[in-house]
């Protein structure tokens, strides 16, 4: 049983990424099974392994603790679009790409480039006004 759990733990590391104190995943299809599941909107980052204002992002903006309590509602998505699956409708040659998502894979907020913490947090009060205001129109589930 113990050998079992380690494994489990090893293989869920795989398929998931720290970045500050935020854990994200790097499974798609997971996360938005998980999201449709719980109900819950996804946050996601789309970067790739040569960009430099993705790994400024990643390293200032992201492991600010109040970037951190903001994102505490929604599932983490980190994909590098060399390496990861990313459905086409999301492809983006520039980066960093965010995307705020329903739980049925809906965008509800999607920006580009480098963000310092007090912008970005905005952004992210930004988008939970607009959830909010699609929701009450009808335009999201």
């Amino acid at each position: 049983m113990k050998n079992i759990l380690i494994v489990l733990l090893f293989v869920s590391s795989l398929f998931a990424e720290q970045i500050g104190d935020l854990n994200f995943s790097n499974d798609y299809k997971k996360i938005m099974a998980q999201a449709k599941k719980e109900n819950r909107r996804v946050y996601m980052l789309i970067t790739s392994s040569s960009c430099g204002w993705c790994r400024k992002f990643e390293n200032e903006t992201l492991t600010d603790w109040t970037v951190a309590e903001k994102l505490e509602d929604y599932l983490l998505l980190h994909l590098d679009r060399d390496k990861d699956y990313l459905p086409s409708t999301y492809k983006s040659k520039r980066v960093p790409r965010h995307y705020i998502l329903t739980p049925d894979a809906q965008v509800i907020y999607t920006f580009l480039g480098y963000w310092n913490v007090e912008d970005f947090t905005s952004y992210l009060n930004d988008v939970d006004w607009q959830y909010i205001d699609k929701k009450k129109k009808g335009l999201i589930k």
